[in-house]
């Protein structure tokens, strides 16, 4: 990442709870979607989730959000999330 790119990507390393997924390499974590966009999403989210037997996603086992280079599929799905609410404050 360049420089000039480093809005990109954020690591709160004194954030109590980093990392907050297990398994996640500390030295290349990104907090700056600390709460996933995609998780609005539902099952089309992308990421590696899964559904409880109560019906709650559960994404304690997706990295997605917080790889570096995931930025740019993040950014790009905003127009999906967007429709999302629209509908919702249409009802």
């Amino acid at each position: 990442m360049s420089e000039n790119e480093r809005y990109k990507c954020y690591t709160h390393r004194s954030c109590e709870f980093f990392p907050c997924h297990s398994g996640a390499d500390g030295e290349r974590f990104n907090c700056l979607f600390c709460y996933c966009p995609l998780y609005a999403l539902g099952r089309r989210c992308g990421g590696d989730y899964v559904y409880s037997p109560d019906g709650i996603k559960d994404c304690s086992g997706c990295l997605l959000p917080h790889k570096p280079e995931s930025y740019a599929f993040i950014i790009g799905r905003y127009e999906e999330i967007m429709e999302i609410v629209k509908e919702q404050d249409q009802t």
